[in-house]
């Protein structure tokens, strides 16, 4: 009897291992030969169990649409696009997706969108949402395409800088049919000769939320800064100027917590002017009652200094560190995650202060608009290093440590933790940093670490208590692809589609976790 029960624990055991081997799966699409090895890509999603890849070569653009063995279904060139565009991004819900793009003709950028079902075909004729005149030509987009986390409101919004005392912002609100509910033109006093906005966010009510900051490239840090809402059907403006006396704040981030109708400002800081990074600044602000409810700054431990400073000093642990996601939490609480990133080139290394603020929203300015982000290359919106190449020079790429800190609802770090890695490559970034994949019981993070000269694709994974558990190297990992997960993108609860180099050519996995 006893020895039933030994082999019938021993037969749960083995079957509980080849479950979970099984559990995760990898299927690769086939590389296209005929496109060109230097296009653009972007990931669309999952629409009814289909995988829409978008890719463009030069002037040509085209929807890949794959089956769950991410075999070829259907490709679809878009005929409907002009020879040359500016940007194109996508909205996706269960059974078709709004793709959204603007093009310049002669003296006139365009804001168009479009419909699109799951095999990649336009179900629409392009909608005009917007035009610009312009005495200029421009590679970089003026329109911002922000959508609520429930997909239920859409908005488009430009930026007229042409006065240095104000701005003007106008927004057009769209429901997810891409009905016209609201178009609107709002005024933003910029009373500081350096002042910017950025951190842009659409909350579920149609409501509009950002940031407007006051700092320069001389100063390096940001002394001055307002939250800045704007309710849906109206031009009014709510400011909450947030009190940061003696800090100095680098990096910062809007998110929105829709569930308790709240808005997070986040912000590394230190406490002189380029000095190192002390810790992080919270500011929340309650939707409800139009009322601060924290105003926190979080100084780093000794502790978390060590654990996280990898070839840095104690002191400058953080200096290297930028924040890459914020999670909410029903309860209140946040998780705030960053990665330790910075590159050298012969002669010097680059840090925070060589691309000051590191915002994707700060593109520049061109002709009197806000221009957003700068020309993508294989499939990235933004890079956060400074651009010191030449034909001289050999830029190498590093992507090391990632701290995670989880937040109570009253913003006071209730655990902390950090995932040890190193990596780095030269004259490209595109296999570096991670892919974080939220399946609501624990983040898991995917990130290449090198093996006898080859990239291989690792797990690891954090609880809601900040305990990090370390997978086995991921099964069926065909040899020749290097992934790409700083691109992926999660389409399911524990599903993603990461992107990869074939012999030069770009492909796509679909990885089961």
């Amino acid at each position: 009897m006893f020895t039933n029960k030994i082999l019938i624990t021993i037969t749960i055991s083995i079957f509980s291992c080849i479950t979970n081997i099984n559990a995760q799966k990898i299927a690769y699409s086939e590389p296209d030969k005929e496109e060109a090895r230097n296009g653009n890509f972007e990931i669309i999603g999952k629409l009814n169990n289909q995988f829409l890849i978008y890719k463009n070569f030069r002037n040509s653009y085209y929807i890949y649409s794959y089956n769950n063995q991410m075999e070829l279904v259907e490709k679809n060139k878009l005929d409907f696009l002009p020879d040359r565009i500016i940007d194109a991004n996508f909205i996706t819900y269960q059974s078709f997706a709004y793709m959204f793009y603007q093009y310049q003709k002669r003296n006139i950028i365009y804001s168009m969108g479009i419909k699109i079902d799951a095999n990649g075909k336009n179900i629409s004729e392009p909608i005009q949402l917007d035009s610009t005149e312009v005495n200029f030509n421009t590679n970089n987009k003026i329109y911002t395409i922000l959508v609520s986390e429930n997909k239920q409101k859409i908005m488009s919004l430009k930026i007229n800088n042409k006065s240095e005392k104000y701005h003007i912002i106008k927004t057009i609100l769209l429901d997810n049919n891409l009905n016209l509910t609201e178009e609107n033109f709002t005024s933003i006093d910029m009373p500081e000769r350096n002042d910017f906005l950025t951190g842009f966010q659409l909350d579920n009510d149609g409501d509009l939320v950002f940031v407007r900051a006051a700092g320069n490239a001389q100063n390096n840090n940001i002394n001055h800064l307002s939250l800045i809402t704007k309710h849906a059907n109206s031009n009014q403006l709510t400011t909450s100027i947030l009190p940061i006396k003696n800090l100095y704040l680098d990096n910062i981030t809007v998110k929105i917590d829709n569930y308790n109708k709240r808005y997070l400002t986040t912000s590394f800081f230190s406490k002189q002017k380029r000095g190192n990074i002390e810790g992080l600044y919270c500011y929340v602000w309650d939707k409800t009652n139009s009322k601060a409810i924290m105003n926190n700054t979080s100084t780093f431990s000794e502790e978390l200094r060590n654990e996280a400073k990898g070839e840095s000093t104690t002191k400058s642990a953080f200096n290297d560190y930028y924040l890459k996601n914020i999670i909410t939490r029903i309860d209140g609480g946040f998780i705030v995650i960053a990665e330790s990133i910075y590159s050298s080139y012969r002669g010097g290394m680059n840090n925070r202060w060589d691309n000051w603020n590191n915002s994707p929203y700060w593109g520049g300015m061109s002709g009197g608009y806000y221009t957003y982000g700068y020309a993508s290359r294989m499939g990235s919106p933004w890079y956060p290093w400074g651009d010191n190449n030449s034909f001289n020079n050999i830029t190498r790429y590093y992507a090391d440590n990632i701290l995670m800190l989880s937040y109570d609802s009253s913003a006071k770090i209730d655990w902390t933790n950090v995932i040890i890695k190193s990596q780095y490559d030269d004259d490209s970034d595109e296999k570096l940093n991670y892919t974080a994949i939220n399946t609501g019981t624990d983040i898991k993070f995917l990130f290449n670490l090198q093996e006898r000269r080859n990239w291989m694709l690792n797990e690891q994974a954090i609880s809601n208590e900040g305990q990090i558990s370390r997978s086995p190297t991921l099964k069926n990992l065909e040899r020749g692809y290097e992934f790409m997960p700083k691109f992926a993108k999660q389409v399911g609860s524990k599903q993603i589609i990461v992107p990869c180099l074939y012999r030069g050519y770009v492909c796509f996995a679909k990885i089961d976790l």
